[in-house]
């Protein structure tokens, strides 16, 4: 038996064991074909047939038509940072954002490096530390897109809403919860995720752009790679994929459909998760403090502090002691962060909770 502790960290993340198994039998021979995945070209007939599926499950698990291109990319969400106001911007027409973190900061910064005058935010948590999602959330009528990070890593805040924007594309950064819950995902225009947290290692990047954006690009002089219609038209092969990566993804996303049964059984064991996890913090409130406002926490990332950084230091300690490892904050805010993603096991939760009890009792 492989020992097995309980990974908390941020990301990379957890994955399904049986996609660790399978991914592991095919590092050493992939399909009887005498070489490994890590060997095989991204132009075999075999990896057509594993990117293609992954394409067709995602469509099928978000309930997505066919005027949607599932593109697996790389750079990370960083790059789409990027790539969205570049492809997307239209002139005179503000790309709106909202800034609930680091990572919404990052997608605005990035943006005005494509014009700043068109890059506007309107509606911000910054106020009381992004502790919260905002509720009222304008939306100009006229503007190019309105962008939205729909979990915060670090602060442990989530959307349990999401803003009506009409007619204007809804886009979303979902790195740290696509595939966490059942949602309308046809509510948004664009849709992306670095793949390390719910989807499989690092190395690839989920896009999931709507047609009409894609056209967008077609009178816009831009570079070649950075071109949304580039990897439409070669179907995410314009140059060579992360092969590993997306296979991974690829067995991750059978996970859900074969093992989990679809995303509304993964929503219930989150919200099992998330609802033990909280409520332990609740209960004990003398010790633990949750940081995030009780209507904004993260079905994935629960935050919360100790009486002091001292004990805080401790009980990152003494917790990796008894295998629940990865459980520091984020080197920006200090304080805990359990990442209890999709393949993160209902037992894990019930240990750290046991642990924490024990931690309070004896400090």
């Amino acid at each position: 038996m492989v020992k097995r502790v309980y990974n908390f960290y941020a990301g990379p993340a957890t994955l399904p064991f049986s996609v660790i198994e399978k991914a592991s039998k095919n590092v050493l021979e992939f399909n009887n074909l005498g070489i490994s995945i890590l060997e095989i070209s991204h132009r075999a007939i075999e990896f057509d047939k594993v990117i293609k599926e992954a394409q067709k499950d995602i469509k099928e698990i978000m309930n997505l038509d066919d005027n949607y291109h599932v593109l697996f990319l790389q750079g990370g969400a960083s790059l789409q940072f990027h790539m969205i106001p570049l492809n997307l911007m239209l002139e005179s027409k503000p790309a709106l954002y909202v800034n609930t973190g680091a990572w919404s900061k990052k997608a605005i910064k990035e943006s005005k490096i494509i014009d700043e005058n068109n890059t506007k935010v309107v509606a911000s948590s910054e106020d009381k530390n992004f502790t919260y999602i905002p509720k009222e959330i304008p939306c100009d009528s006229s503007a190019s897109y309105l962008h939205i990070t729909t979990n915060n890593t670090i602060y442990g805040t989530e959307y349990h809403f999401f803003p009506d924007t009409g007619d204007v594309p809804l886009v979303a950064d979902m790195s740290s919860d696509i595939l966490n819950r059942n949602l309308d995902f046809k509510k948004f225009a664009l849709i992306y995720a670095g793949a390390q947290k719910n989807l499989g290692p690092a190395g690839t990047t989920l896009v999931i752009i709507r047609d009409d954006l894609v056209k967008r690009t077609e009178n816009k002089k831009l570079p070649t790679l950075l071109n949304y219609k580039t990897h439409v038209e070669k179907d995410s092969l314009f140059n060579t994929p992360s092969v590993f990566a997306v296979y991974v993804v690829h067995l991750v996303l059978k996970w859900i459909k074969d093992e989990m049964g679809g995303l509304k059984n993964v929503e219930k064991l989150n919200r099992k998760k998330a609802e033990l996890l909280y409520s332990t913090i609740d209960d004990m409130s003398d010790f633990y403090r949750g940081t995030a406002e009780k209507d904004s926490r993260s079905l994935m990332n629960v935050t919360f502090r100790l009486p002091s950084e001292e004990l805080e230091k401790r009980f990152v300690e003494k917790a990796a002691e008894r295998d629940l490892i990865g459980l520091k904050g984020h080197r920006s805010v200090g304080g805990i962060r359990a990442s209890i993603y999709n393949a993160f096991p209902y037992e894990g939760v019930e240990k750290l909770v046991e642990f924490m009890r024990d931690f309070r009792k004896n400090s």
